[in-house]
This record gives structure tokens, C-alpha cells and sequence, in this order.
């Protein structure tokens, strides 16, 4: 099913104080409902605690080991460097890493809401690392502390990448835990069918997420409780309408109600069920069905009482365009320099192993709609466009895109550039001369684009990348529609952040050789 929703992993539930608290009951009615905490919620909560210890401690290690590291190279293996009083250099380095810690707290770093959005966690992190420097600036600068620059040069940036590589390595460990079926979220999913049954199939559609879906409230719906819904290939009981939700809460041992859009409930309804759920300890999560939204595009504005979620429009000609040029003109040129003895070496092969010229110039759609020649290393025999019809039948992929296991068309030393993604360096040649971005869309052929609707068409607002989302989610492996919608998100949600953190797991794809073939 088509997800309706790609944020709510950005609202990861906290737990909150858990009290038994008289409540007026959901349905109108007399009667006083005393409702306990399910048990998941202690769960959720004794985990949530412990993960965040987990950060803390390794926050904290990460900025000592990078003071004791930036302290040796300024100053050498002493703690009295010469021309600093005695303890000047150790007692700043410890107010520094209390000042640092303090400023990841203040952004809540280790927030469970926060950390469910990794982009948005890395973001505060490196934050948090500069207002950490900058608020040491204008304090040394307004009391006239002796502080070696050098000192500060190196503990910036080694403590703030050591920071990001520990949140990174926790991510990946939560991932594996979270497939394995632990430290799962378990949601109650309520609303219309067809809204209720396509944000329960976005929970489900990656177990690395962490949301195990354990109920449908589905009113109207004509199944009684106690019967199934298969979702995404799963059995999903259904628990009822409005009446049973606070029973099946506890019967599903859910620690989250999810509600898919308002019309079930209404705004006084939700609030209702709000205050219902608060003694609880259970969190109440409602579905915009806005899909694939970054945070950073959405704004609370509270009008007449009510909460209105703004959503802001792309920006695709700013300020920060300039960023990204200058990100991708150095990119480019660092990688195009330091791997000169490996294109002379690729380049030798190819022209060794195989007739035909070194390079494969392939027409693509850029920006705009403007034509332009994608570079690549040549992998395939030299009449392989000519191949390509009898090849038809054997597509493994849908949609437009050629795909097959062992292409007969792909040369021997093709298989190995293919496998690292060597063949795609010479991509950062189109970078250079402005034609591709470092990450963007996949660059489509006009074969593809001629076949586009009207909303594929948002992929040709930006710049092809060399590398995308697409690049560390499966490559080859991904479907036609899984395909168009990361680069649909991408196009609308793109930032310098995101980039960044898209070239790094390019090389963990690269590595593990996902989806190359």
C-alpha cells in the first residue's frame, strides 16, 4: 500500500510521570473509569532510559578523549603547559566538557523524540558543538582568557565527528535490536479504513523502525472485534470503534494510539481521548497524512485553540544553493585528484580487457530538462545499447528501469567496477562542469522522463546526483516506486545536513556492495 506518512518516526514517544487518576470516561456516561499503565509502557520507558544512558556515557567519553587529544597536540603530554598557570589548562579542559555536555542537553540530544529523527539529531548535535565553541569564544573574549586557538582548532572538529560516529554507531545497534523484535514500539492504530490501514502499513513497512502495529480501530468498517486485517502480509486484529479503544489498549498492550486523520474522533473527541490516555503513560500520536515531510518544512501555529500544522514550501533557489555548490565543487575535485592512480589504473584495464573506448557517454535529463552526457567508466561490450531489445524480457525491475542479475552485456572487469562503483567516478567530471550535483535524483534517461506524470517531473527541480538516496537504500534493488519516492523526497526536503550525511553511509553502501550489480 502507498504510505500517507514518512515523519512519524519523528514522533518517538517519551514516557510520561505514570499515575492512577480518576478520568471521565471516553463515552459519555457516568461512570469513572481508573485506568493503569499497560505493561509495554513501563517497558518502553525502562529501555528509553537506558538508551539514553547509553548516549550520555558515550557523549561524554567522545569529549574527553578529543580535549585529551586536542591538549597533547597544542601542548604536548603535560597537564602544566608551559606559561599557563598551574591547573589553568586541566581545569578549562573540564569546565569545556561540562559546557559541552550541557549544550547537548539543551538541545535535547538524547530527547527519544529527537533521536527517532536521525537527520534532525545529527543536526542538533552538530549545533550544539557550535554554540559550545562559540559560547567559549565571547566568554574568553569579554574576560581576556589566554586560550590556544590550536587547542580549540583541533577539539571541534575531532570531538564533534567522534560525537556523530557514536550517534551513528547506536542507531545501527538499535536497528539490528529493533529487527530482532526488541525495543519495539507497539502501536494501536485508529481511524477511517483506508487511513487507518495505510499508516499502519508505513509502520510496518521497515521491522529497523521499530513499530509493531498490535490493533485496528476501524469504525464503520463492519468487523466485529476479534477478527483480522491483513496488513503488509501481517494479521492485525481489529479491536473495535471508539467504545473499546481504553479496553483494547491494555487487552494489545499498546504503548502508543496512533489516529489516522480526525474524522473518526474529532477535535473534541481527541482531546477526550487525550485526557484518557495521559494517567496512562500512553502516548497519543495523530497522523497528518503528510508524506514524506521533513521536520524542518513543518510549523505548529495555533489558531482560535486549535494546533494547524504549517508546512513550509521547498526551497530550491536560496542562499543555500551556494553551500551546496561549493560542497560539490570541492567534493568533486578532492575525489577526482586523490583517485588519479586508480582511474590510470581502471582506465589501462578497461582498454587491456575489452574493444571499445575507456568512458560510456549516456544521455541523460538534468536540471530543468536540459540534455547532458553522464560519464562513466565503460563496463558493458561495445554494442550493448544495440543488446538491449533482446534483453527486454529478462527485466527483473518494474516501472522504467533495466534491471538484471548477471547482464550478459557487462564485461569481467565491468563486474568489478560495477561491484565498488568504481565506474562511477568519472561522474564527478559532470559535477565539475556543473551538470550533476555530488547527491541529488538518480539521473534519468529521456526514455524514462518522456513516461513521467506530472509529479515525477518535481526530480528534474534539482541537479542528478553521483550518489542519493536511492544510492544507500538498495540501488539495483529497489522497485520503480520505491525508487521515485526517496527522490521525491529528497527534491523537497533536501538540506546540507542531509547531503553530508548521505555521501557517509555511501561509502557503507559501497562497501557492503548493496544492491551493485
Amino acid at each position: 500500500m502507498t504510505a500517507q506518512i514518512s515523519n512519524f518516526d519523528s514522533q518517538f514517544g517519551t514516557s510520561r510521570p505514570l499515575s492512577v487518576a480518576r478520568t471521565a470516561p471516553f463515552v459519555a456516561g457516568t461512570n469513572i473509569s481508573i485506568k493503569l499503565p499497560p505493561s509495554s509502557v513501563f517497558q518502553r520507558s525502562n529501555w528509553q532510559k537506558s538508551y539514553s544512558t547509553h548516549l550520555l556515557l558515550t557523549d561524554t567519553a567522545v569529549i574527553a578523549v578529543s580535549i585529551a587529544f586536542a591538549q597533547i597536540v597544542r601542548f604536548g603530554p603535560t597537564l602544566h603547559p608551559h606559561g599557563y598557570p598551574k591547573f589553568y589548562v586541566p581545569a578549562f579542559s573540564i569546565l569545556f566538557a561540562i559546557a559541552w555536555l550541557s549544550a547537548l542537553s539543551a538541545l535535547r540530544t538524547r530527547s527519544p523524540r529527537i533521536t527517532a529523527a536521525s537527520v534532525d539529531e545529527y543536526r542538533r548535535v552538530t549545533a550544539a558543538s557550535f554554540w559550545t565553541f562559540g559560547a567559549i569564544a565571547m566568554v574568553s573574549l569579554l574576560l581576556k582568557l589566554d586560550i590556544a586557538r590550536g587547542y580549540l582548532a583541533v577539539a571541534l572538529p575531532v570531538g564533534t565527528l567522534g560525537l556523530l560516529v557514536g550517534r551513528r554507531a547506536w542507531h545501527r545497534h538499535m536497528a539490528r535490536q529493533r529487527v530482532a523484535g526488541r525495543y519495539r514500539t507497539a502501536v494501536l492504530v485508529f481511524g477511517e479504513v483506508d487511513a487507518a490501514t495505510e499508516l499502519a502499513s508505513e509502520l510496518m513497512r521497515n521491522s529497523a523502525d521499530g513499530y509493531q502495529v498490535v490493533g485496528l480501530g476501524v469504525p464503520r468498517y463492519g468487523v466485529p472485534r476479534g477478527e483480522y486485517m491483513t496488513v503488509n502480509g501481517q494479521r492485525v486484529p481489529i479491536i473495535g470503534g471508539e467504545a473499546e479503544m481504553l479496553d483494547a489498549v491494555h487487552s494489545c498492550g499498546a504503548d502508543t494510539v496512533a489516529i489516522a486523520g480526525t474524522e473518526a474522533f474529532g477535535l473534541r473527541g481527541i482531546r477526550r481521548l487525550l485526557w484518557q490516555l495521559e494517567p496512562m503513560g500512553v502516548d497519543l500520536v495523530v497522523s497528518t497524512g503528510a508524506m514524506d515531510v521533513a521536520l524542518s518544512r513543518l510549523v505548529m501555529q495555533p489558531i482560535a485553540g486549535i494546533p494547524l500544522l504549517h508546512i513550509e514550501k521547498p526551497l530550491y533557489r536560496n542562499a543555500k544553493r551556494i553551500q551546496k555548490y561549493l560542497f560539490d565543487m570541492c567534493f568533486a575535485l578532492a575525489v577526482l585528484v586523490l583517485t588519479v592512480p586508480l582511474l590510470v589504473i581502471t582506465a589501462v584495464a578497461i582498454k587491456v580487457t575489452s574493444s571499445g573506448p575507456v568512458f560510456y557517454a549516456s544521455e541523460r535529463i538534468g536540471v530543468d530538462g536540459k540534455l547532458f552526457s553522464m560519464l562513466k567508466f565503460r563496463t558493458m561490450v561495445e554494442n550493448a545499447d544495440q543488446l538491449l531489445d533482446d534483453l527486454r524480457e529478462l527485466n527483473e525491475s518494474d516501472g522504467l528501469l533495466f534491471k538484471i542479475h548477471d547482464d550478459p552485456r557487462v564485461t569481467r572487469i565491468g563486474k568489478i567496477l560495477r561491484r565498488f562503483s568504481i565506474d562511477e567516478i568519472p561522474q564527478f567530471i559532470n559535477v565539475v562542469r556543473g551538470e550533476m550535483s555530488v547527491v541529488g535524483p538518480r539521473p534519468p534517461l529521456r526514455s524514462e522522463v518522456e513516461e513521467y506524470d506530472c509529479e515525477i517531473l518535481r526530480r528534474l527541480l534539482v541537479k542528478p546526483g553521483v550518489t542519493g538516496l536511492w544510492q544507500v537504500s538498495g540501488r539495483s534493488d529497489l522497485t520503480w516506486e520505491q525508487a521515485v519516492r526517496l527522490d521525491l523526497s529528497y527534491v523537497d526536503n533536501w538540506s546540507m545536513m542531509s547531503d553530508v550525511l548521505i555521501v557517509a553511509k555511501t561509502f557503507g553502501a559501497v562497501l557492503r556492495k548493496d544492491g551493485a550489480y
